[in-house]
């Protein structure tokens, strides 16, 4: 598992006085860090590789300013040039947003998908979802 903390910002607060549903998207890109840079170790967009074809987020609870939050992300599938994550963010210890998020290893010079590297197979596999739900 991947773990990312966020401090919430007032920006992100909105008028309900929780933290706006826009925002939840961008933290979970956050907690994708460490995979992005597995794909691109040195973040070129030039050789960008990870591109984001779907994405299926759930609220569960609303998350507030003031108290700092925790994405957590683990591989669900690896493909041969897919793979699937899953994702949670928590606060206080709650489970406040999950999400499912699918991503192709992508040559953006060729415009087409290739298969993931056996070593970064490997390491994703040390990242494997746990099946609890």
């Amino acid at each position: 598992m991947y773990v990312t903390e966020i401090e919430p910002r007032v920006s992100e607060t909105d008028g309900a006085g929780h933290i706006n549903n826009t925002t939840i998207p961008v933290w979970l890109e956050a907690g994708r860090h460490e995979l992005f840079r597995l794909f691109t170790p040195d973040l070129s967009f030039e050789d960008w590789k990870m591109v984001i074809v779907k994405t299926t987020l759930e609220y569960k609870k609303q998350i507030y300013f003031g108290e700092k939050v925790e994405v957590k992300m683990w591989i669900k599938r690896i493909g041969n040039s897919s793979l699937e994550l899953y994702e949670e963010i928590h606060q206080k210890g709650m489970l406040c947003a999950k999400n499912e998020a699918i991503y192709v290893n992508f040559n953006l010079h060729t415009q087409q998908t290739e298969s993931i590297p056996e070593k970064i197979k490997a390491e994703l596999e040390e990242h494997l979802w746990p099946e609890r739900e």
